[in-house]
């Protein structure tokens, strides 16, 4: 994940060490310790799920940064400005995240939330299952996408600038698709909650990551970097882990409770990840972009923006709404299902850069 081997032009699979290898065994554990946590001991997660500041959980914001610090300290900002070589890599991140997903989400919810699933849904709150699908996808990834583009050794600049560019159309452009979609003539923007969670999982952590970096090269040069990232990757995974553990104890009674409706709802999720992130890697290839740029191209395609989603269907739709329960789906099928994804682009490589 963090060391590559240059031959032929080619770019070899990041060496995997024992735990990663069975990562998907680990998180399959911690989603299971979570559901079982949050139902046995339930208060200390309670009082976690309650320190949040305009709807962003400030004990996960913790765990993302530990979990993007890692990505962050790759960035080299003397770099950034040959990111627009990548101009494909980049009008295939947009065009997938603006142009295809909330509009591919709106097909799949009606198709099998509105009619396949109907006879096993509550009828009152179909229209709301699909207004929350379709919030979901509206909001693409900030925060988790540097973490899967750094399980592909994906490039941190661009990663970087595709989240930047990303971050500046969804001021613009949430309100207006979700409105289009729902048939609302206004929307309610958590505008909180939006410009929190950049500050959050971008500004802070970036400035952060450069002071340290520059403190590292200036005392040690690249070696000192290196050193620091291979001791950062442990921590980042754990914290990948913890942040699990945590998603799925606040949301365990609600998985108990109704384990049918989520599971249904899951459904067109995960085709949705599969869909956008095949085109969008599809799409890469077929231009002649970098395996090391497709990845994070295709990864911000498939992954959510979950805070931003959840409060924007709490304030349209209420707590106790389908709309709220949807957008809680995605964030517990996110990690999972971003993994294989991530899985994939990797035993994928070879074939990638046959092309």
């Amino acid at each position: 994940m963090t060391s590559i081997v240059n031959t032929d032009r080619r770019r070899s699979a990041p060496a995997l060490g024992t735990f990663e290898r069975y990562l998907t065994v680990w998180v399959a554990l911690c989603i299971i310790a979570g559901i079982l946590l949050g139902r046995v001991v339930p208060g200390p997660f309670q009082a976690l799920g309650r320190m949040t500041l305009a709807e962003v959980n400030i004990p996960v914001a913790v765990l993302i940064w530990l979990m993007i610090v890692p990505m962050l300290l790759k960035v080299d900002f003397g770099a950034l400005h040959r990111v627009a070589e990548q101009w494909r890599g980049i009008a295939v991140t947009v065009g997938i995240n603006w142009l295809v997903k909330p509009f591919s989400m709106a097909l799949l919810g009606w198709l099998f939330v509105g009619w396949l699933f109907r006879p096993w849904l509550p009828a009152g709150q179909i229209d709301s299952y699909i207004a929350g699908l379709i919030i979901l996808a509206a909001a693409p990834c900030t925060a988790m996408v540097f973490v899967w583009s750094n399980l592909t050794d994906g490039d941190p600049n661009f990663t970087l600038s595709q989240v930047a560019l990303n971050d500046t159309i969804m001021v613009f452009a949430f309100a207006p698709i979700v409105a289009l979609l729902l048939g609302l003539s206004s929307i309610t923007v958590p505008w909180e909650t939006l410009f929190l969670s950049v500050v959050l999982y971008i500004v802070v952590p970036v400035v952060a990551a450069q002071l340290w970096r520059r403190s590292l090269l200036a005392s040690g040069s690249e070696a000192a970097l290196a050193a620091t990232l291979r001791r950062l990757q442990p921590v980042s995974l754990f914290a990948l882990l913890a942040t699990l553990v945590l998603l799925f104890g606040f949301q365990g009674e609600q998985i108990v409770r109704q384990p049918l409706v989520i599971l249904l709802l899951a459904v067109p999720i995960v085709i949705q990840v599969y869909l956008n992130a095949g085109i969008a890697y599809w799409l890469n290839r077929a231009l002649g972009v970098p395996h090391n740029v497709a990845c994070p191209s295709a990864l911000i395609g498939a992954s959510n923006f979950f805070e931003l989603a959840v409060a924007a269907a709490i304030a349209l739709f209420g707590f106790q709404s389908g709309a709220a329960l949807a957008t809680v789906v995605g964030v517990l099928v996110e990690v999972p299902v971003m993994l294989s994804v991530v899985r994939i682009v990797l035993r994928t490589r070879h074939w990638y850069q046959a092309a």
